[in-house]
């Protein structure tokens, strides 16, 4: 047996007792798991009992990858754990489709939202509505697009409100405990090399720091188990701010994303820095 398949076999294991721990009793895996895992199975090596062939050694030119894709066994257990979750049973009740989140799984740069909104519950992905369109002009504007990058909520359901009652919540404290570990996993899975949080709520969870102003909680480095994160506006706060007021506060972000790329060694043009600058 391969190491690859036992790390793989382990990691299943460990998922599906945790599962159990949470009160799963049946798991639907997809046709494409299963047949990933029957292609991991049947690449298994030869039975002790017949000679094996040494490999031939590596040769000292060939290349040594920098960041491995995780596996889709993991992620795959991770989302299907997240997509029947029944911790918040409200949440469960009134959701239309659990956001888990999407992008590249080697991504090296990801955003954390707070929570899905209405139009995100209706198609189970994050930062579609008129705040994801903002956000994906940022990306775009960093020169990235949205399949580069990794973008995932703290809260992966909605947070329903009363019959009748429009917009959206903030989550309860019960129910970002409930989801946070889906998306510390996610990260630890991911292993991004910057972590942007998208509103105040996003950086207190991530950092720790739950005392910040709102004046004084974007534009400073912090950590989240050692990876560099920027904590910035969210798209729906920039979205309310009009006049040159609002223009202020967007280039303020844009200095967040500015930082952001100079972490990741990003081209940055003379036209990028001088986004958003009134002329003097």
């Amino acid at each position: 047996m391969t190491d690859a398949f036992q790390q793989g076999l382990r990691l299943t294991i460990h998922s599906l007792q945790q599962m159990k721990k949470d009160g799963t009793t049946h798991v639907r895996l997809s046709t494409d798991l299963l047949k990933e895992l029957s292609s991991v199975a049947s690449t298994s090596p030869v039975p002790p009992a017949q000679k094996a062939v040494p490999s031939a050694p590596r040769s000292a030119a060939a290349p040594v990858p920098t960041k491995v894709e995780p596996t889709i066994p993991e992620f795959e257990l991770l989302k299907q754990r997240a997509l029947t979750c029944q911790l918040c049973p409200h949440l469960a009740a009134t959701r239309t489709h659990v956001v888990f989140g999407e992008g590249s799984l080697s991504a090296q740069l990801m955003f954390v939202g707070e929570a899905p909104g209405i139009e995100e519950d209706l198609k189970g992905a994050p930062f579609i509505g008129r705040s994801g369109q903002l956000l994906t002009k940022m990306i775009q504007a960093m020169g990235l697009s949205r399949n580069q990058v990794y973008i995932a909520n703290v809260v992966k359901c909605r947070p329903h409100l009363p019959q009748g009652v429009t917009g959206n919540r903030p989550p309860t404290e019960e129910e970002v405990a409930h989801c946070q570990p889906y998306l510390f996993s996610q990260i630890d899975l991911i292993k991004p090399q910057v972590i942007v949080a998208l509103g105040e709520r996003a950086s207190h969870v991530l950092s720790g720091y739950k005392n910040d102003t709102s004046a004084g909680f974007r534009g400073s480095w912090k950590e989240f188990r050692g990876i560099p994160l920027m904590p910035t506006f969210s798209p729906s706060y920039l979205l309310d701010q009009d006049g040159p007021s609002g223009i202020l506060e967007k280039r303020k972000a844009w200095e967040d994303l500015l930082a952001v790329m100079e972490k990741l060694r990003l081209p940055i043009s003379q036209k990028q820095r001088s986004f958003f600058l009134t002329p003097s």
